[in-house]
């Protein structure tokens, strides 16, 4: 009788044991490494403040983020014409992967987005991959953009929209 009582008993202990110890080791969440959690925390916060600026339509927000290099001097301008084109915005941008390297940090996102010249515009949808550059410690700008990025839809709205003719051949 003894092996069957002890047999019906384990589970319950491996279950209470697992229990408490789960309650224990949640009890501090703090950060390993308190200041490179608040860096990312500020990297977080810069894409995230770029993607809200140019939603938002907020060209002089948008060029906040810049670090005035020259670099960005197309960007700018693409975000520009985009901006006097559409007159809604829609884009959710996600951070796949951050590295940093010294002072300079390589953001690789993922995003998707709806543009819309008006109201009644059933819209531009594009989605792709790009990776934001930017430079800084304690104040983080955009310093240079590659690949596939968001910015500069109106240019890509003529090829998408070309009339197709009916010529059949």
């Amino acid at each position: 009788m003894w092996l069957p009582l002890r047999s019906a008993w384990l589970p319950g202990l491996l279950l209470l044991a697992a229990v408490a110890g789960s309650v224990v080791g949640c009890g501090g969440k703090e950060p390993r490494y308190p200041a490179d959690h608040a860096r990312y925390q500020k990297i977080d916060a810069a894409v995230e403040g770029l993607r809200q600026a140019y939603v938002k339509r907020d060209l002089s927000g948008f060029r906040a983020w810049l670090l005035p290099s020259g670099l960005l001097d197309r960007v700018e301008l693409d975000v520009e014409k985009d901006l006097q084109s559409f007159e809604e915005i829609s884009l959710d941008l996600s951070v796949e992967r951050i590295v940093i390297n010294g002072e300079t940090i390589d953001v690789f996102v993922h995003w998707q987005g709806v543009w819309k010249k008006n109201q009644a515009d059933v819209g531009l949808r594009e989605r792709g991959h790009g990776m934001l550059r930017w430079a800084g410690t304690h104040s983080i700008l955009l310093k240079s953009a590659e690949g596939d990025l968001p910015f500069g839809m109106t240019a890509r709205r003529p090829a998408s929209e070309s009339p197709k003719t009916g010529t059949g051949g």
